[in-house]
């Protein structure tokens, strides 16, 4: 079988943007999906993994649980005035361990476009394809 490499997207969804990632396993495609957040706000590839944050998300649904891991990307975000461009996660059932590294925001060096403001529940799919692959997506508000 071949397995495509891991990937993000972003897709239109009226005034708001679709996050999309795309993996050979669940985490890897909830990894793409956190790329495909930090892609909104800025070009990933600038943010320097200078500084690691530890994230813990367990929520009952595998749906609910990209929306929730997304948040609390949202909010480390917001709260300690970083990005990131790294990300490990770990599954375990309903639960969701990660490690993200990443620097504290620098105006000048990753040129921001946009605020984000929340996950939601639109277009919300996380699941494999029929080829296997795992996509996990939905709705950011900015």
């Amino acid at each position: 079988m071949n397995t495509p490499q891991a990937r993000w997207e972003h897709f239109e969804h009226q005034a708001d943007i679709g996050v999309r990632g795309i993996g050979c396993s669940m985490a890897e495609a909830f990894v793409q999906a956190a790329l495909a957040l930090t892609a909104i706000i800025t070009e990933p590839e600038t943010v320097t993994p200078l500084q690691a944050v530890d994230i813990v998300c367990e929520e009952p649904d595998q749906e609910l649980l990209l929306v929730d891991w997304l948040n609390a990307l949202i909010y480390e975000i917001a709260t300690r005035k970083m990005l990131f461009g790294r990300f490990e996660v770990q599954l375990d059932g309903p639960r969701l361990q990660a490690r993200v590294w990443g620097e504290p925001i620098q105006t000048g060096k990753h040129q921001l476009t946009v605020e984000i403001k929340g996950a939601t529940f639109t277009a919300l799919k996380v699941g494999q394809d029929d080829s296997g692959v795992w996509v996990a997506q939905c709705v950011v508000d900015v």
